[in-house]
C-alpha cells in the first residue's frame, strides 16, 4: 500500500495550507471580543467566552458504582454481616456501625467508615438476613472517590471552545445555569451576477437558480452565525456600491462568484475603489480563486462561483476563519486515513477534494467531479483528499474528510 504522501509542489499557485494560515492570521486580528450571558439550554453551538473552572468536587463525596453493600473490609473474616441500614441515592447514611455492612445504591454517598462496595451479584442473602460474600475483596473496590472526575479550581473548559450537548452537559454538572459566550459572527451573503435569479422565477435565457446562497446561508446558521442575506448584486458598479454601504454593521461579506479583473467584475472594482483586495490563485480543485479584502473596513471573502468550489472553500477556508474569529483554536477538520476505492492515474498540481463516501471502510468518489455539479456532494459524505502530483490505484492510502465535521 502506497502512503498518503506528502504535498507536492503547486509553481505560483499558493498551497492550501498558506492560504489557511493567512485567513487565520487575519482573523486572530480581528478576534470577536464582544460577549452575551446566555441560559445554559441556549448555548448549543456557541463559544466559551471565559475559562469554565470547577467550583466544587465532583463527585462532592465518595459514592457508590454499584447496586450492592458497603462494608469495612477489616469487619470482614468471612462471616456473613448483618446489614445496619439502607442507603438511597440522595440521601444522607449514618457513620457505618462497626461489625456491620449497608446495603446501599449506584450513585449513594458511602457512609463513614466504609472502604468497599461489593455487588449484589457477590453477596448471598441468607435466611436470617445477614449477608454472605463470596468473593475476595479490596478496599476501595466500585467506590467512585470525592473529586474523581473535577476537583474545585480545576479548568475544565477553556475560553474558545465551542459548546455541544456534552459541553452543556458537564457546565450543568458543575451547577452552571449560565455561561458567557461570544456574540454570534455578524456575516452577509451576496451573489453576484445579471445570470443568477431567485428559485421560483421563471428562468430566462442565460438564467440560472442561485443554489450557492441558499446553501451558504444555511451553512451559516447551522454554525451559529447571525446571517445576513443581502441578495443578489446585478452588474451595476452603483447598485454594488451602494449594497455594500448598506453592510457596515457585520463581521464579514461573503460573497460568491468571486472577484476577477475582468470589465464587469464590479464588486471588485467596489473594492479596489474603496477598500483593498487580494485576489489568491489556490493550488485547490474545485475553488481555483478566492478572494480576501475590505470595502470601508469590512473584511471580505469571494468564493467561486460553481457550487462544488463554494463548498470546498468555504468547508476548508471560511469556516475556519470564522470560528478563529470567535476564539476558537481548533479549527480544521479531522481527516481519517482510509484505503481508496477507486484508480486516479492523472497527478494534478492542485490537491484536490473529491465528493466521495466510505463503503466498507474504503472510500469511493461520485462518477463526476465537476465543479458545477453539486449533486455529487449530496450523494457523498465526505471529501476524499489527493495530494498534488500524486496518482492512486485501490488499495493505496488517503484522507478522508467526513462531511459532519464541516457542515456544522
Amino acid at each position: 500500500m502506497n502512503p498518503v504522501g506528502k504535498p507536492g509542489k503547486t509553481g505560483s499557485l499558493m498551497p492550501v495550507e498558506v492560504a489557511l494560515a493567512r485567513l487565520l492570521e487575519l482573523a486572530d486580528n480581528s478576534r470577536i471580543h464582544e460577549r452575551e450571558r446566555l441560559p445554559l439550554a441556549q448555548v448549543q453551538g456557541r463559544v466559551l467566552a471565559d475559562d469554565l473552572v470547577s467550583t466544587l468536587d465532583l463527585p462532592p463525596w465518595p459514592n457508590s458504582a454499584m447496586d450492592g453493600y458497603a462494608l469495612r473490609l477489616a469487619d470482614w473474616t468471612g462471616e456473613p454481616l448483618v446489614v445496619s441500614q439502607k442507603i438511597f441515592a440522595g440521601q444522607a447514611p449514618e457513620p457505618l456501625q462497626p461489625g456491620t455492612c449497608a446495603r446501599i445504591f449506584t450513585g449513594a454517598p458511602v457512609p463513614a467508615g466504609a472502604d468497599c462496595v461489593e455487588m449484589q451479584e457477590n453477596a448471598v442473602i441468607q435466611a436470617d438476613e445477614r449477608i454472605h460474600f463470596a468473593e475476595t475483596m479490596t478496599v476501595g473496590q466500585n467506590i467512585r472517590p470525592q473529586g474523581q472526575e473535577t476537583t474545585i479550581g480545576e479548568l475544565i473548559l477553556p475560553a474558545g471552545t465551542r459548546l455541544g450537548p456534552i459541553e452543556q452537559g458537564l457546565a450543568a454538572s458543575l451547577g452552571c445555569a449560565e455561561l458567557d459566550v461570544i456574540r454570534k459572527v455578524r456575516v452577509a451573503v451576496l451573489s453576484t451576477g445579471d445570470e443568477l435569479i431567485e428559485p421560483g422565477q421563471a428562468l430566462g435565457p442565460g438564467q440560472i437558480y442561485n443554489s450557492n446562497r441558499v446553501l451558504l446561508c444555511s451553512w451559516l446558521q447551522r454554525l451559529g452565525c447571525e446571517v445576513i442575506d443581502a441578495g443578489i448584486l446585478p452588474d451595476d458598479l452603483t447598485t454594488t456600491r451602494a449594497r455594500l454601504g448598506e453592510l457596515q454593521d457585520v463581521d464579514l461579506i461573503l460573497s460568491t462568484g468571486g472577484v476577477s479583473v475582468g470589465e464587469a467584475d464590479f464588486l471588485g472594482i467596489a473594492l479596489r475603489e474603496e477598500g483593498e483586495l487580494a485576489l489568491w490563485k489556490l493550488a485547490i480543485k474545485p475553488g481555483k480563486p478566492l478572494t480576501f479584502g475590505h470595502f470601508r473596513g469590512v473584511p471580505v471573502i469571494g468564493l467561486p462561483g460553481n457550487p462544488a468550489s463554494t463548498l470546498v472553500t468555504f468547508a476548508l477556508l471560511t469556516r475556519p476563519y470564522l470560528l478563529r474569529r470567535q476564539g476558537v483554536k481548533e479549527v480544521e477538520p479531522l481527516k481519517v486515513q482510509v484505503q481508496a476505492g477507486f484508480d486516479w492515474l492523472k497527478a494534478g498540481n492542485r490537491r484536490e477534494y473529491l465528493r466521495g463516501r466510505l463503503d466498507n471502510g474504503r472510500a469511493i468518489i461520485y462518477r463526476n467531479q465537476s465543479s458545477g455539479v453539486l449533486r455529487s456532494a449530496a450523494w457523498a459524505d465526505g471529501l476524499v483528499e489527493v495530494l498534488e502530483d500524486r496518482t492512486l490505484v485501490v488499495g493505496d492510502s488517503v484522507y478522508f474528510i467526513p462531511l459532519s465535521e464541516v457542515l456544522g
